[in-house]
């Protein structure tokens, strides 16, 4: 318990004194995890509402790839990037690995399954007189998606919160990808696997307090977003 105590006393100093790496591990964090799953956002969508939406040949074996994606282990997308990125990978040339760029890459490849899957059930669960009042008014395929989407806007906010949640407390890609980085690619988690390998419990509790509090918040934002929306 001592241990717990100390972590969440340290946690408190290393915020409070403005402690550089912390600060830094907690910025780019953020910043990564942020970009991924707006990025998963922007192509998701659209792809989870095409595989919920349309029948098509092959739908069920899509639809169980994804679904298979979702356990994918995060140093599997990690190691599969690396491999990509590296000197002698497919986009070696660009000189990618150990930057924020290759983490956002492979955490987007994390997160991307989890909102196609997760908006392709919600637009399945949608009403299904919705799509037939939309093409009796006439609506496009572009109307038809973005009222689909903001019908079930609640589940896909689930959805977001959920890569979100499983993007920001990744360690596998962070770590093969950005190498650990300090003040570069080093994020909270990364940040906590060398503390304790240091031997450093308390400074990574201390840490994994830290990172709580940045997930508490993000999902205090959306649940705030949420109430404002069925207003």
């Amino acid at each position: 318990m001592n241990l717990f105590t100390d972590g969440f006393n340290e946690a408190i100093q290393l915020l409070v004194s403005g402690n550089d790496s912390v600060y830094s591990a907690i910025a780019v964090t953020i910043t990564v995890s942020s970009w991924s799953l707006l990025i998963s956002l922007i192509i998701g969508l659209p792809l989870g509402f095409l595989l919920g939406y349309y029948n098509f040949p092959g739908k069920t074996v899509v639809r169980t790839i994804v679904d298979t994606l979702l356990a994918l282990p995060t140093v599997v997308i990690g190691l599969i990037a690396y491999t990509m990125l590296s000197r002698s990978g497919v986009f070696g040339e660009f000189g990618l690995l150990f930057t924020q760029k290759a983490i956002i890459i492979g955490q987007i490849v994390l997160g991307l399954p989890i909102i196609i899957a997760l908006t392709a059930t919600q637009v399945e669960a949608v009403d299904k007189r919705l799509y037939l009042s939309l093409k009796g008014l006439g609506a496009n395929s572009r109307q038809i998606l973005l009222s689909t989407l903001l019908e079930a806007r609640f589940g896909l906010m689930t959805a977001a919160m959920t890569a979100y949640g499983r993007i920001v407390t990744e360690i596998g890609i962070s770590m093969m990808v950005g190498g650990n980085i300090k003040y570069h690619t080093r994020t909270v988690t990364t940040a906590i696997a060398l503390e304790t390998g240091k031997g450093e419990f308390i400074t990574g509790i201390a840490l994994g307090l830290v990172l709580f509090c940045v997930a508490l918040m993000v999902n205090i934002v959306l649940s705030m977003l949420k109430r404002k929306w069925t207003q």
